[in-house]
């Protein structure tokens, strides 16, 4: 099992920063529709942000067990600090495997004090999880690319510092995979603007925007790695950012039963709890059931992660089977809190809104089966 003494005595020491600096203001960041950039400072000076990198580039150089519990304890509070998830461990080890060391240096430190927020942009208006077909493009001018596109539904799309771009250097590549760059766009860069801040069901304090490139100058120095290798970066880091996915609607789910059980014993119809009910008992015995297996399969598939193996069918598993549970879950439990679970005073009522979109980003769960179907030989 991944988890050592020293994983229990950080994950006490955030729960308690958590517990003081988000869970009172939570409410609050939902309704402004944002995280404060203070309180991302606050977490990178308590050193949660980064925190498997090098310590010469701010991080502690820890095992991917921390970030684990990172990730665990933030969707604890609630599912809408994904942001956070995102820039520790999804857009930051791009830059962290990808990079010169004069890239590293300059971005990296202030990635792990919460100066530079990241993001990545993948998806556009008209491409999703099709990345080989992605319009943006991005041609060679002297030493700079000149970038025209268009990209949405970005995480930290708003506040974003510093954004990983995948476009095409090559429009006329063929396959067309090969025409694929990572470019990183800084925050001021001239031709670079931010479109709507986007209004969604869910996830309500995480800000996601449009990205609009319009003849945008990038400097050739913020390429990352090589040309036309950008298709191949993203599919070496799809593992751990479905596994991140996966490991936050296992955390949602069991959060929910917890709710929903606290709820039902406490709760009286026809002079006796709720929880005393056959069917109550039956619907709580299912979800704890599909809840155990699921941490379970999701512990064995962290361990094989950090051991560095290759895992890829079983975490688009993981990914397509926890996020649909939960969702199941998020269905049921609102359903045993009554007309109550409605309501947006109950927690419940907000976890039902923040799932769904689980089992659509980082790959739909129909590109999970159809990635589990191919590699099973079929």
């Amino acid at each position: 099992m991944y988890l050592k003494e020293e994983h229990q005595i950080f994950r006490k020491s955030l729960r308690k920063f958590l517990e003081k600096e988000a869970y009172p203001f939570y409410g609050q960041w939902e309704e402004d529709r944002m995280i404060p950039r203070s309180f991302w400072t606050k977490m990178g000076e308590q050193g949660y942000l980064c925190p498997d990198l090098d310590e010469e580039y701010g991080g502690s150089g820890v095992d991917w067990g921390f970030s684990v519990v990172i990730n665990e304890e933030l969707e604890r509070v609630g599912s809408g600090l994904v942001g956070i998830g995102l820039h520790n461990d999804i857009v930051v080890p791009y830059i962290n495997s990808y990079g010169t060391k004069e890239q590293k240096q300059r971005w990296l430190p202030k990635c792990a004090t919460g100066e530079l927020i990241t993001a990545i942009a993948m998806t556009e208006p008209g491409t999703g999880s099709d990345l080989a077909n992605i319009q943006t493009t991005a041609i060679p001018d002297g030493d700079h690319y000149i970038v025209n596109g268009q990209k949405t539904f970005i995480t930290n799309g708003v506040q974003s510092d510093l954004i990983v771009v995948a476009c095409k250097t090559d429009p006329k590549a063929n396959p067309k995979h090969k025409g694929v760059s990572l470019l990183v766009v800084e925050r001021d860069t001239p031709g670079f603007t931010r479109g709507r801040k986007l209004d969604k069901v869910g996830l309500h304090c995480q800000d996601t925007a449009e990205l609009i490139f319009e003849d945008c100058r990038v400097p050739r120095e913020n390429l990352l790695g090589e040309e036309g290798k950008g298709f191949l970066y993203l599919m070496e880091k799809l593992q751990q950012e479905r596994l991140v996915v996966a490991i936050a609607a296992q955390v949602a789910a069991e959060v929910m039963l917890k709710l929903t059980m606290d709820y039902v014993k406490s709760r009286e119809a026809f002079g006796k709890p709720v929880s005393k009910f056959q069917n109550t008992q039956f619907k709580i015995a299912e979800m704890a059931t599909d809840i155990e297996m699921g941490r379970a399969f999701l512990d064995s598939l962290i361990d094989c992660h950090i051991a560095g193996q290759d895992i890829v069918t079983k975490v688009s598993m993981a990914k397509w089977k926890l996020t649909e549970m939960a969702k199941n879950i998020a269905a049921e439990c609102m359903q045993l809190h009554g007309g109550y679970g409605y309501m947006e005073e109950y927690e419940i009522a907000r976890r039902y809104r923040d799932i769904p979109v689980a089992s659509i980003y980082a790959g739909t769960n129909e590109i999970m089966k159809t990635i589990i179907a191919k590699n099973l030989g079929l």
